[in-house]
């Protein structure tokens, strides 16, 4: 009984840490890639979060939405 109970809070806090990650994601501000190029950024792939970002300019350090 205590591993079924202990199993199902398990199974809880996972089902609301996978739900509040795309989340925060989706409030970080995003542009398009070539809105980061004409305001003089670069686009690049950082593999430690496995996002596109914009690197200097205008919009730097904001996630990237489409190429």
């Amino acid at each position: 009984m205590r591993t079924r109970i202990l199993a199902f809070a398990a199974a809880l806090v996972l089902a609301a840490l996978g739900a509040a990650v795309p989340t925060a994601q989706a409030a970080a501000p995003a542009i398009p890639g070539p809105t980061c190029t004409a305001a003089k950024g670069a686009v690049e792939y950082d593999s430690a979060t496995g996002q596109w970002t914009c690197k200097g300019g205008e919009h730097d350090g904001e996630l990237i939405t489409e190429s």
